[in-house]
C-alpha cells in the first residue's frame, strides 16, 4: 500500500470545504467548556486587564502555531492525520509517530472528558440522573454518528453552532454592559498570574480540529490555513467580548464565587445551558472523530501493530476499524470515572505538537531548501515565538507532567526507531537535509583549521579493490583498525567489464561496516591500469570533507603488481596521506588476536624531541587501535647491532611509552641484527612495522616468512603524531 496514497480503489470519501470542514469544528472545539464555566473566575481574579493578558497571550501561541502550520500545509500535499501527518511528512516517521501516538490517546481522552462535562451541564437540571447512564447514552450517541456517516456528523455541528450562537445572544442581550470600574482593572494578590493563566490556555487549543481531517478536505492546502486562523480570530474577539461583560456584570467576588454566572447572569438561562451541553457534545465529537483519523493515518504508515487493517476504509471512506478501536478506548476510559489525574497530561501532549509544528518551519526555514516553497510565507520570529510559548505553557501549567510527556514521547521515538520503520513518505523528510547543513557548516569550520590536526587525527581508510572479495576477506581487520571513529571509503577499481560486479557487491561489502557503526561510502572508477585509478581518486579526495587520511593496500601474491604498489604509496606521501600495507599469512592469518608485536627501529630508538616521531606515528597508533578492539598486549621490539646501547635505547623506549601512552605490557631489546631479531622474536597474532619510503617488496614477503606471522607495514602521513 502506498501511504501517501488519498484512499483505495473503490472508496468514495465524501470532500469538505473550509466552511464545513475546518472553520465549524475548530470555532466549536475552541469555545467550550471553559468559555462557559471558568471565563468569570478568570476575570474575577486577575481583573479586565489581566484577562485581557491572559486572553491574547494564549491566542498569540495558538496563532504563531496556526500561521506555522499554514506556511507547511501550503508548501506539502499533506495526507491524511493533521498534526501527525505535517510532523511525520517533515521530520520522519519515528518523530511524527512519538508524537502522533500520544496525540491519538489525547484526542480520544479528550471524548471522555468532554462527555463528563456534559454530563455535569445535563445534571444542573435534572440532578438525579444517574451518571454513568448519561455518560454511556452520550458516548453511544456520539459513535453512532460518526460510525455512520462524517458529513451528518458535520451536519449535526450547524446546529451546535445556532445553539451556541443562541446562547451567546443570550449572554449580550442580558443588558447593555456599562464601563468596568476602575478597581476592577487591577488583579487581587491572593491569586498568581500565571495560576489564572493554566487553568484558561486549554480553552485556547483545538486549533487542530479542521486539520484532523485533513485527508477528507477538498483543498487541505487552501482550506486549513484559511479555517484556522478564522477560528481563531472569531474566538478570540468572542474571549475578549465576554472577558469585557462579566468585568461590568458582576463584582470579583461574584465571579469567583459561581462559575456558572455566564449562565444565571444571561436574558435566557436556558439558552446558555443548552449552549454548554452543545459545546462539549460538538468538542466529543470532533475529537471523536479527529482521533480516529490520526490512528488510520499511523496505520497507513505501519506505526502500528496490525497497521493494515487500521488503514482500511468502508466503502463510504469512513476508517470504522480505526474508529473501532477509539471508541473501545473512549469506553475504557469512561469506565475510569475520573480523568482530573492525566487531564494536565493531555494538555501537555498537545502543547508539544504544537511546539513540534513551529520546529518544523523554523527548521525548515532556516534550511533554506529549495523544495521549501511555501505559498504562505511567515517570518522567522512566528515559529520562534510559538515554540518558546509552547514551552513556556507547558512547564508554567505544569513541570511535572511536562517532563513526563517529554519522557513518554522519547521512549515513544527510541521504540519506533527500534523497528526501523520502511513505510515513509516517497519525498523523504528533511531530517538528512539537517544534518547535512550541520555536516557542510562543520566542514566549512574544519576547513579553515590548518590541515595539520593531529589532535583531531582519526583513521579514515581508502581501500582500493579490484574485487568484492579481497575486501570480505580482511573486512573485521579494516574494522578493528577504524572503531570507533574512522571512516571506511571503498574504492572499486574497473578496469575492463568489472563495474557490474563491483556494483552488486559493494554495497552490501559497505552496508556490513555501517552495522558496526563505521561510516562508509563506496564507488567505482573506470581506469586503464590499477595505479592510475587510485592515484586520480587520492587526488580529487584530497581537499573533501571526511577525506581520506590513510591508503590501505593488501600485498599481492603476484611480483607484477609491486611496481604499481610503490607508485601508490609514493603519490599517497606527496599528497599527505598514510600508508598500512597489509601481508597477511596464508596459514597463520591473524591467530587469536591476543598478542601484537611493535617493531621500533631507526630514529625512533632516539628519545623523541618534537611532535612528530620519524615515521613511527601511525605504527604505535594502528597498534594501539587494534590492542584496544582486541583487548590485545603489545609488545615493543627493538633490535640493536651496538650492544653498548642497549640499556640507553631501553630508557628511551621506556620514555617513549610514557609520552605516547599506549598500554605496552612489555618492551624487548636484542642486540642482534634485524633479521636475527625477526627470526628470534616472541610469538606474536601481527608484527607491526614502519614502511620505508623507497619500500623492497621482496623483503616485505621475505619478513612474513622469517616471522610466520601476518604483518602490517605502516608510513606516517606527518598529519598523525602518537605524542599528542
Amino acid at each position: 500500500m502506498d501511504p501517501e496514497a488519498p484512499d483505495q480503489p473503490g472508496e468514495e470519501i465524501q470532500k469538505f470545504g473550509m466552511f464545513k470542514g475546518v472553520f465549524v469544528p475548530t470555532l466549536l472545539t475552541i469555545l467550550g467548556v471553559i468559555m462557559y464555566l471558568r471565563t468569570g473566575w478568570v476575570v474575577g481574579n486577575v481583573g479586565l486587564l489581566g484577562a485581557w493578558a491572559i486572553i491574547l497571550i494564549a491566542f498569540a501561541i495558538t496563532t504563531t502555531t496556526a500561521l506555522s502550520m499554514s506556511s507547511i500545509v501550503s508548501n506539502i500535499r499533506i495526507g491524511a492525520g493533521g498534526a501527525y501527518s505535517i510532523i511525520s511528512r517533515s521530520m520522519g516517521l519515528e518523530i511524527g509517530g512519538s508524537i502522533g501516538v500520544p496525540l491519538y490517546l489525547s484526542l480520544a481522552l479528550s471524548v471522555a472528558l468532554y462527555i463528563f462535562g456534559f454530563r455535569a451541564g445535563l445534571q444542573f437540571l435534572y440532578p438525579d440522573l444517574p451518571s454513568l447512564a448519561i455518560d454511556l447514552a452520550v458516548f453511544a450517541l456520539l459513535f453512532v454518528i460518526v460510525f455512520l456517516s462524517t458529513d451528518v456528523a458535520f451536519r449535526i455541528q450547524y446546529v451546535i453552532l445556532v445553539i451556541i450562537v443562541g446562547s451567546l445572544i443570550s449572554v449580550f442581550a442580558a443588558f447593555p454592559p456599562a464601563p468596568p470600574p476602575y478597581d476592577f482593572v487591577a488583579a487581587p494578590p491572593d491569586i498568581s498570574f500565571w495560576v489564572v493563566f493554566a487553568v484558561f490556555f486549554p480553552a485556547a487549543t483545538g486549533i487542530m480540529a479542521g486539520a484532523n481531517m485533513s485527508g477528507e478536505l477538498k483543498d487541505p492546502r487552501s482550506a486549513i490555513p484559511r479555517g484556522t486562523l478564522l477560528a481563531i480570530a472569531v474566538s478570540g474577539a468572542i474571549y475578549l467580548a465576554l472577558a469585557w461583560w462579566l468585568a461590568a456584570s458582576a463584582s470579583p467576588e461574584e465571579l469567583v464565587g459561581d462559575y456558572t454566572f455566564l449562565i444565571s447572569g444571561s436574558r435566557w438561562t436556558s439558552a446558555v445551558l443548552a449552549g454548554l451541553l452543545a459545546a462539549t457534545f460538538s468538542s466529543a465529537l470532533n475529537s471523536l472523530v479527529g482521533a480516529s483519523r490520526i490512528l488510520h493515518a499511523m496505520g497507513k504508515h505501519a506505526i502500528t501493530p496490525r497497521s493494515s487493517w487500521f488503514a482500511a476504509r468502508s466503502t463510504s471512506g469512513i476508517p470504522r476499524h480505526a474508529l473501532l478501536v477509539t471508541g473501545g478506548v473512549v469506553l475504557a476510559s469512561l469506565m475510569l470515572r475520573d480523568l482530573n489525574i492525566i487531564a494536565p497530561l493531555i494538555t501537555m501532549f498537545f502543547l508539544i505538537t504544537y511546539g513540534m509544528i513551529n520546529i518544523v518551519i523554523l527548521i525548515e526555514q532556516n534550511l533554506q531548501l529549495v523544495s521549501f516553497r511555501p505559498l504562505f510565507r511567515i517570518p522567522r520570529a512566528v515559529p520562534l515565538i510559538g515554540t518558546v510559548g509552547c514551552i513556556f505553557a507547558m512547564f508554567i501549567i505544569n513541570p511535572v507532567f511536562s517532563l513526563v510527556a517529554l519522557f513518554s514521547i522519547a521512549v515513544l521515538y527510541y521504540v519506533l526507531m527500534y523497528r526501523h520503520l520502511t513505510g515513509g513518505t516517497p519525498y523523504g523528510d528533511v531530517r538528512s537535509s539537517l544534518f547535512v547543513a550541520l555536516a557542510e557548516w562543520a566542514a566549512k569550520k574544519s576547513m579553515a583549521f590548518p590541515r595539520a590536526q593531529e589532535k583531531a587525527w582519526r583513521p579514515h581508510l581508502l581501500i582500493p579493490i579490484l574485487a568484492p572479495a579481497e575486501l570480505r576477506g580482511m573486512s573485521e581487520f579494516v574494522r578493528d583498525i577504524t572503531y570507533p571513529s574512522g571512516s571506511v571509503r571503498i574504492l572499486g577499481i574497473s578496469i575492463g567489464r568489472e563495474r557490474p560486479r563491483l556494483e552488486r557487491g559493494l554495497p552490501s561489502l559497505s552496508r556490513e561496516f555501517e552495522e558496526d557503526g563505521i561510516y562508509t561510502k563506496w564507488t567505482v572508477m573506470d581506469t586503464g591500469t590499477f595505479a592510475d585509478g587510485v592515484i586520480s581518486s587520492i587526488q580529487a579526495l584530497k581537499d573533501s570533507f571526511f577525506a581520506p587520511n590513510i591508503i590501505f593496500l593488501r600485498l599481492p601474491g603476484d611480483r607484477r603488481w609491486d611496481g604499481d604498489l610503490g607508485t601508490i604509496a609514493d603519490r599517497a606521501g606527496e599528497n599527505q596521506m598514510g600508508v598500512l600495507l597489509y601481508a597477511p599469512h596464508p596459514a597463520a592469518g591473524l591467530g587469536r588476536r591476543r598478542r601484537i608485536n611493535l617493531w621500533i627501529a631507526g630514529q625512533c630508538l632516539e628519545r623523541p624531541g618534537g611532535l612528530n616521531l620519524p615515521n613511527c606515528d601511525l605504527a604505535i597508533l594502528t597498534a594501539y587501535k587494534l590492542a584496544i578492539n582486541w583487548e590485545a598486549e603489545i609488545r615493543i621490539l627493538a633490535p640493536v647491532r651496538d650492544p653498548v646501547r642497549a640499556s640507553e635505547v631501553r630508557e628511551n623506549l621506556a620514555d617513549l611509552v610514557e609520552q605516547t601512552r599506549i598500554p605496552v605490557r612489555e618492551i624487548v631489546v636484542r642486540e642482534l641484527p634485524f633479521s636475527g631479531a625477526l627470526a628470534d622474536a616472541p610469538p606474536a597474532d601481527l608484527e607491526i612495522f614502519s614502511l620505508p619510503p623507497d619500500p623492497d617488496f621482496d623483503r616485505v614477503r621475505k619478513t612474513i616468512a622469517t616471522t610466520r606471522t601476518s604483518c602490517l607495514f605502516c608510513r606516517d602521513s606527518d598529519l598523525e603524531s602518537a605524542l599528542i
